[in-house]
């Protein structure tokens, strides 16, 4: 079974800057995209960044380019969320989420394609 555990929500000010982290457990980490999402209150679910296995492929949704930085470290499990410039509307709940298939080559964005979620880290933004 697959566990993903956030950490690195909390409250910042608008212009500031948060580093998420994931780590995670149950299968062999680097054959798997990484996405991490976010969901305010009142809307969906929406896809943020991704990496793939390799981390050699990352993609961002346009509101977020330029701002944050999904980057892995395979020998740690780990996948990362450096949000920079941050604006009240990046405040959501942020998930980490692990691709349901392997060696992909190029990132996924829809909530379909992605098998198990962590259970979430509160990011909050002060204007």
């Amino acid at each position: 079974q697959v566990q993903l555990v956030e950490s690195g929500g909390g409250l910042v000010q608008a212009g500031g800057s948060l580093r998420l982290s994931c780590v995670a457990s149950g299968r062999t980490f680097s054959r798997y995209t990484m996405g991490w999402f976010r969901q305010a209150p009142g809307k969906g679910r929406e896809f943020v960044a991704g990496i793939t296995g390799s981390g050699f492929s990352t993609y961002y949704v346009d509101s977020v380019k330029g701002r944050f930085t999904i980057s892995r470290d395979n020998a740690r499990n780990t996948v990362y969320l450096q949000m920079n410039s941050l604006k009240p509307e990046d405040m959501a709940v942020y998930y980490c989420a692990a691709d349901g298939s392997a060696f992909r080559r190029a990132v996924v964005t829809s909530t379909s394609e992605y098998d198990y979620w962590g259970q979430g880290t509160q990011v909050t933004v002060s204007s």
